[in-house]
């Protein structure tokens, strides 16, 4: 009697321990499609759907997917990737003239003496930052092309002067470096409790005000200027 109650309560513990096993198998199961679901779904919504209605959302989503299936890219996608290209774009047009100046192949011998003095990788890391950022813009751009879609072209945007400095060449820009702005109250910002969208100003611990990023002209770094370190005069101090 004891055998046949402890068989079946054995028996039992299995039955549940299975059945527990299933029940949590069959959780994860569900929570996991309805994980691939949502994803599926967000990425054919693109960046739009936050003020659409349930029912618009659903039509995206299946227009998006007939698009997709055809090869071609939602409205959605597109948008993202040719805001991610002009970024890029945006970018390498701003390395573009560090690299000119003071890049591995830079035209001014006294930038690029300076920057090794803060770190004698600097040159290459311009050079390799303004590889990186032309392959990006290439790259998004050309994937754009292969779908059917416009290429991004900032070109009617190029307005701004080049530095006079030697090195740099007489070509219009998209990013001004000779007058830069840094709004610097993100270090305060990302400390802070306060909360920006209810109205809070934060200011950063120092503010800089059209200063220039790189040389404005030779009277900047003369081109046989050296850099000693520390510098000896208040010219070789000016890129100090």
């Amino acid at each position: 009697m004891k055998a046949k109650n402890s068989s079946s309560a054995v028996l039992s513990e299995t039955n549940s321990t299975e059945a527990s096993s299933s029940s949590t198998e069959e959780a994860v199961q569900r929570h996991w499609q309805g994980v691939v679901k949502r994803r599926s779904f967000l990425k054919g919504l693109g960046i739009a759907g936050a003020t659409l209605s349930a029912g618009a959302l659903l039509a995206t989503e299946g227009h998006a997917q007939d698009e997709r299936s055809k090869g071609k890219l939602s409205k959605g996608d597109a948008a993202l990737l040719r805001f991610a290209a002009a970024a890029e774009i945006i970018e390498a047009d701003l390395w573009q003239q560090y690299n000119e100046l003071g890049g591995v192949q830079g035209g001014n011998p006294a930038y690029i003496a300076a920057l090794s003095n803060l770190d004698g990788d600097m040159p290459q890391y311009i050079s390799d930052n303004t590889d990186d950022e032309l392959s990006h813009a290439a790259f998004l751009n050309a994937y754009l092309i292969s779908k059917g879609e416009e290429p991004v072209d900032l070109l009617p945007f190029r307005n701004l002067p080049s530095s006079k400095a030697t090195g740099a060449k007489d070509v219009k820009r998209l990013t001004n470096l000779l007058m830069l702005n840094v709004d610097l109250s993100w270090y305060t910002r990302y400390r802070s409790a306060q909360n920006p969208d209810f109205g809070v100003k934060f200011k950063g611990p120092f503010t800089i005000e059209n200063q220039p990023a790189i040389p404005l002209n030779d009277n900047d770094t003369p081109p046989d200027q050296t850099q000693p370190v520390p510098p000896a005069t208040k010219q070789e101090r000016t890129l100090a």
